[in-house]
């Protein structure tokens, strides 16, 4: 049988949060317990061994450590596991925070990841794990609504146009239009040419899926050359596909198309210097 370890307790009329050395201990206490529907917190890497120990418990919502992220970014893989399951989870940073101590890591730990459910949740990076589990527990950070596009105006210029970040083309809008320069996330291959031509955004940044067999993850660049609009890829080791955000904030452009080119968009470049360039 497996040894049983207690672990601090913090309820309030909301809800109770369960805070454990290690996600190892979630187990046992929950056969002897039970925790369905509490947020736990457990000092383990949040990847996908630890999520699975930490599911046992049926969690309202589930907060690990970071642990440098790591190779594949296996420190923090659990937030996606919990993530298809629909539960609200996040990382701390562990230089914030001690490993395999949960009273420290409820004190003093920051968060320096979220999955997407959190998100809805109102969570975010930079709020102590104190404060999250609280809005986890309370709604009390609760957006009132929710963009699923998260688009965001990150610069605006001349004649009305604005670079705006979503995390895919396919979330363009009609004002786009001969009008902003969207920041995106997926690759450039020729699956999204057909978005590029319907919208028309004034000029885009996508990223370039490391490219790949035959220069797939770019061939997009060239085929709207010849509607007149202005593109770029970044490098896909330098933001998340999948988050805009990341794309503008992060990127490096990585390849560029001759009508971008004539805008003075160069590899090597910020995505933001690009955009820019290409809203001006």
């Amino acid at each position: 049988m497996a040894t049983l370890h207690e672990p601090d307790i913090h309820a309030t009329q909301a809800g109770r949060a369960l805070v454990f050395d290690s996600a190892t201990h979630v187990e046992a206490y929950v056969d002897a317990r039970g925790a369905e529907g509490d947020v736990v917190v457990a000092a383990s890497y949040a990847g996908v061994l630890c999520a699975r120990m930490v599911m046992s418990a049926k969690p309202a919502a589930a907060i690990g450590l970071d642990c440098g992220i790591g190779k594949d970014g296996a420190g923090i893989a659990g937030l996606w596991y919990y993530e298809a399951l629909g539960v609200p989870a996040a990382a701390a940073d562990s230089m914030t925070a001690e490993m395999g101590n949960g009273r420290d890591m409820y004190e003093n730990g920051v968060i320096s990841r979220v999955n997407d459910a959190a998100q809805r949740r109102g969570i975010e990076p930079g709020l102590s794990v104190k404060e999250a589990v609280e809005a986890l527990m309370t709604g009390s950070r609760r957006p009132e609504t929710f963009d699923p596009a998260r688009r965001l105006v990150v610069e605006s210029g001349p004649q009305g146009r604005s670079v705006v970040c979503t995390d895919s083309i396919a979330f363009a809008v009609p004002e786009d239009k001969d009008r902003n320069v969207l920041c995106t996330a997926g690759h450039t291959g020729r699956s999204v040419v057909e978005y590029f031509r319907t919208f028309r955004p004034w000029g885009f940044i996508c990223s370039d899926g490391s490219i790949g067999k035959n220069d797939s993850g770019i061939t997009a660049l060239e085929d709207v050359d010849a509607d007149g609009i202005a593109g770029a890829s970044v490098d896909a080791m330098t933001a998340r596909m999948g988050d805009g955000q990341s794309t503008y904030f992060d990127g490096v452009i990585s390849a560029v198309n001759k009508t971008a080119a004539a805008k003075g968009v160069k590899i090597g470049q910020t995505a933001r210097e690009a955009a820019r360039l290409m809203l001006d």
